[in-house]
């Protein structure tokens, strides 16, 4: 087929069209800039646009299907010239579901753990030897692409929550379909796609109401939002529902042992979010055939997801983590993770943010209590990042307050956090750095030394 990507240069977008060029797909695509690793990978693929803009000339009726990335606008010229020609525009869900109508369909969708469980998940099948198809938003050891598209019989996606393209407004997650779907937890974000916590909620019965016949719902009952969810919902057509919550466990000297149907193994990750991520991974690798003795084993050497506590620096005494954690309930299960893993070192914790919903004074009251198991807490927000999306002044003071932290640290100056940070003595002290960002572009391993 032909296919035409408008704005190829996305995150996910990019490698889609790798994955189908790789697949034998004629693929072509546009975009207005594009920047690392999607310009050298699309670049070795040999489908790097010649130059970067937009050409309507690019359209015509020789094309098959043109894909919509996020990043694309209604009034785009290219996105004209395909609806005067009736073209079939796709957003990436809606074309990943055509080239999985044949699959069996695996969708992790909810506010939180997603990325992680779909990388367990993947990580499992491919110890076992399954072949499969894969979407996932992340980084993951491994695999050398974000998307695969072959004619493996099983595709594992991760599906969020946010709208698929300029001219389809509902989630990502409505238009895969699943055959096996997880639901990991319920926390409201992105108030500016969701301006209500009720608006949000509907988005995850209309998921619910999309799973195939027959399917099966793996979700976290220890999520009282999802588990009130799914107990009022009245589904549409024949579904199996599978409750999950904590495997056993047990941690010594800083290792977690993890228990499954009666087999244990020792785990490179840790915290009990991640021990329920874990839980959802085995209970959909168990739909799809894997036994317990398979999963444990292949569970051992799993490292995690990038920026999901990922180990910058660490010695005897001391271990500096960066994690991905941005919204309330992320940074609570986050921070809880390395206290109980750790509950003899003190902990000191530091949280920038950095997307819409965290800067907006509206949503502050939101992290009340989500850092209260730090020993030592700071914020810090850059006053660019508020210019750039056009939010009002948010004052230190309201941070404080939605924080409700005693002793909170708030910074709004990367040079004062990386002093500060300097002199901070890491003893038996562990150091959390937490941003869906980059701090303003500070280097992450060079602020402090232990």
């Amino acid at each position: 087929m032909n296919l035409h990507f408008i704005a190829i240069g996305g995150s996910v977008m990019h490698q889609l069209a790798i994955a189908l060029s790789r697949k034998g797909h004629i693929v072509t695509g546009s975009d207005d800039e594009i920047f690392e690793p999607a310009l050298g990978n699309l670049g070795r693929a040999g489908i790097l646009p010649r130059n970067m803009g937009w050409y309507p000339e690019k359209i015509n009726q020789n094309i098959d299907a043109v894909i919509l990335g996020m990043h694309a606008k209604e009034d785009n010229p290219e996105l004209i010239k395909a609806r005067q020609l009736d073209l079939k525009i796709y957003s990436f869900p809606e074309y990943i579901y055509q080239e999985s109508l044949a699959k069996t369909r695996v969708v992790i969708g909810g506010s939180h753990g997603k990325t992680t469980t779909t990388a367990m998940t993947m990580h499992a099948l491919r110890k076992w030897g399954k072949p499969f198809d894969y979407m996932v938003g992340a980084r993951l050891e491994g695999f050398d692409q974000s998307v695969n598209i072959t004619d493996a019989p099983v595709i594992v996606c991760e599906g969020d929550e946010y709208p698929a393209s300029t001219i389809e407004r509902q989630p990502k997650f409505h238009f895969l379909f699943p055959h096996i779907a997880i639901l990991t937890g319920i926390a409201w974000d992105h108030i500016n796609v969701f301006p209500t916590f009720e608006i949000y909620l509907e988005q995850f019965r209309i998921f619910m109401d999309r799973i195939e016949r027959d399917g099966v719902l793996i979700y976290n009952s220890t999520d009282s939002t999802l588990r009130e969810l799914v107990d009022s919902h009245s589904f549409q057509k024949p579904v199996r529902l599978v409750a999950y919550g904590l495997p056993k466990y047990e941690i010594e000297q800083g290792v977690t042992k993890v228990e499954i149907e009666g087999h244990c193994g020792l785990l490179s990750v840790f915290g009990q979010h991640n021990l329920l991520n874990l839980q959802a991974a085995w209970l959909a690798c168990k739909e799809l055939g894997m036994d317990a003795a398979g999963f444990v084993n292949a569970m051992a050497n799993f490292t995690g997801a990038a920026k999901r506590l990922e180990v910058l620096a660490k010695n005897e005494n001391a271990v500096i983590y960066r994690d991905f954690a941005h919204a309330p309930s992320k940074v609570m299960a986050t921070i809880g993770a390395v206290k109980q893993q750790f509950p003899k070192r003190k902990l000191i914790a530091v949280l920038e943010l950095h997307t819409y919903s965290s800067l907006n004074e509206k949503f502050m009251t939101q992290y009340h209590g989500a850092m209260d198991e730090a020993d030592t807490a700071a914020v810090f927000y850059s006053l660019h990042a508020l210019e750039l999306k056009r939010l009002p002044p948010l004052s230190a003071e309201m941070v404080r307050l939605g924080f409700n932290k005693p002793g909170l640290l708030v910074f709004t100056d990367r040079e004062e956090l990386v002093r500060w940070l300097q002199k901070q003595h890491f003893t038996d002290t562990n150091l959390l750095l937490m941003s869906s960002g980059n701090f303003d572009g500070m280097d992450l391993g060079e602020v402090v030394d232990i």
